[in-house]
C-alpha cells in the first residue's frame, strides 16, 4: 500500500498537517490531450455583451487585459465532452502501447457532466469497449480531480490491486458560457454580477486522458514519487457552480486570496515533511490567469520559466486543464527532470503531485 507520512486530514487542533502520500511502484506511461476545433476568442464575448458594457461604463476586453485570456477552444456543433475523452483516452492508451483489456480502473475526472447518474465513466468504459473486470466510476473535485484520480490509481497500482489505470477527463463549460451571458445581457445587470460571472467566461474546453502502471514493469516510465494536498473547506463558498441554467457564481478575489494562502501553506508544510521543490525543472499548475500565476510565483519562490502557460488560449479547463498543459509539454522532457503538478480547486481544495521524468 501507499505509505502515508503524515495523517490524511487536518484537524482544528493540528493546522500544520498535510495529507502526504509516497508511492513505490507507480508510473505515469503516456499523457495525451484532445483540442477541441472549435476557436472562441474573448472579443466574441466582448461583443455579446457590449450594452452591458456601455450601460455600466465598463471598458470592453476586460477578459484579455485582467486574465490574461485571449481565446479558449469550443467543441465542434454535434461534438461533446465525452467524444474528446475517449479521443485522449485512445491517444493514451495508443503511447502507452497498452492493450485495452489489461486495463483494471478507469477514473473519469471531469467537472462536466450531463446528468447526475450513470457516471461519466460508465458511457467511456463502453465506448472504449473496456474489459468487464475494469473499475470504472467517477472522482469529481472541481479543477484537482485529475491530480486526485491519479493518486486513487498510483495507490490502487502500489497495493498490486491493478497493474494498469486509465483516467480521463472531459470539459464542455458552453452551457454556462451561454447562461452568463444570458444574466449579463439582462438590463438590471449589476457591475457585481459582472465580476460575479467573469470566471465563467474564462472556461475552456478540452480533453485528457493519462494511463499508469507498475514503474517496474516499465523502466521507460515516469516514477510518481508522490503527492501532498491539503484542504481549506471553510472556503467552500466561494465558487459554487450548479446546473446549465444556475450558472457559475464566484467570488475572483476571495478564491485568489484564500486559494494561494493554502498553497503556500501546504507548500510550507511538504518542505518540513521533507519534500524539496525549491529547484523543479517544470512545475505544471492549474491554469487560470495571469493574476494567480503572478501569485504563485510570488507566494512559494518558484522561477516564472519553469511555468508554462496555456491558459491565454486554452482559457482553464477545468479539471482537463493541468492534465493538457503537461501533456503539451511532456515532448520537451528528458529523463531526470523533475515536474511538480500544482492545482487549486473550488472547494478549497490544493493538491501538490512530484513526477520524476
Amino acid at each position: 500500500m501507499s505509505e502515508h507520512t503524515a495523517a490524511a486530514t487536518s484537524d482544528a487542533d493540528k493546522p500544520g498537517v498535510n495529507s502526504d502520500i509516497r508511492h513505490r511502484n507507480a508510473a505515469l506511461l503516456s499523457i495525451a490531450h484532445e483540442l477541441p476545433p472549435r476557436v472562441v476568442t474573448s472579443s466574441y464575448f466582448d461583443e455579446q455583451l457590449s450594452n452591458t458594457y456601455k450601460r455600466l461604463k465598463m471598458p470592453k476586453g476586460l477578459l484579455e487585459r485582467l486574465a490574461g485570456i485571449s481565446e479558449r477552444r469550443g467543441w465542434a456543433e454535434g461534438q461533446t465532452f465525452e467524444d474528446g475523452a475517449v479521443a485522449a483516452a485512445e491517444k493514451a492508451l495508443q503511447a502507452a502501447k497498452v492493450d485495452r483489456d489489461q486495463v483494471g480502473l478507469l477514473i473519469n475526472a471531469s467537472v462536466t457532466r450531463d446528468n447526475f447518474e450513470p457516471a461519466v465513466s460508465v458511457g467511456i468504459h463502453d465506448r472504449l469497449n473496456l474489459p468487464r473486470h475494469a473499475l470504472n466510476f467517477d472522482i469529481t473535485n472541481a479543477c484537482l480531480g485529475f491530480v486526485n484520480a491519479m493518486t486513487v490509481a498510483s495507490t490502487m497500482i502500489d497495493s498490486g490491486a491493478v497493474d494498469y489505470a486509465l483516467v480521463v477527463a472531459g470539459e464542455d463549460p458552453s452551457p454556462w458560457h451561454r447562461t452568463a451571458l444570458r444574466i449579463l445581457s439582462q438590463p438590471h445587470t449589476s457591475r457585481e454580477d459582472v465580476l460575479a460571472q467573469f470566471a465563467t467566461l474564462t472556461l475552456g474546453s478540452g480533453a485528457a486522458a493519462a494511463v499508469l502502471g507498475k514503474a517496474d514493469a516499465h523502466p521507460e516510465g515516469h516514477r510518481i514519487i508522490g503527492s501532498v494536498s491539503r484542504a481549506g473547506t471553510e472556503h467552500r463558498n466561494l465558487c459554487i457552480g450548479g446546473e446549465a441554467d444556475q450558472g457559475m457564481n464566484t467570488d475572483a478575489a476571495g478564491l485568489l486570496e484564500h486559494g494561494l494562502q493554502l498553497v503556500a501553506q501546504a507548500w510550507e508544510q511538504a518542505h518540513e515533511d521533507g519534500w524539496e521543490w525549491s529547484n523543479m525543472d517544470s512545475y505544471v499548475t492549474h491554469q487560470i490567469s495571469n493574476a494567480h500565476t503572478n501569485a504563485i510565483i510570488e507566494a512559494v519562490g518558484i522561477k516564472r520559466d519553469r511555468i508554462p502557460l496555456t491558459f491565454p488560449v486554452w482559457g482553464n479547463v477545468a479539471a482537463a486543464a493541468l492534465p493538457m498543459t503537461l501533456a503539451e509539454c511532456a515532448p520537451t522532457y528528458k529523463k531526470g527532470d523533475r515536474i511538480l503538478c500544482m492545482g487549486v480547486g473550488s472547494g478549497l481544495n490544493t493538491a501538490l503531485m512530484e513526477i520524476d521524468w
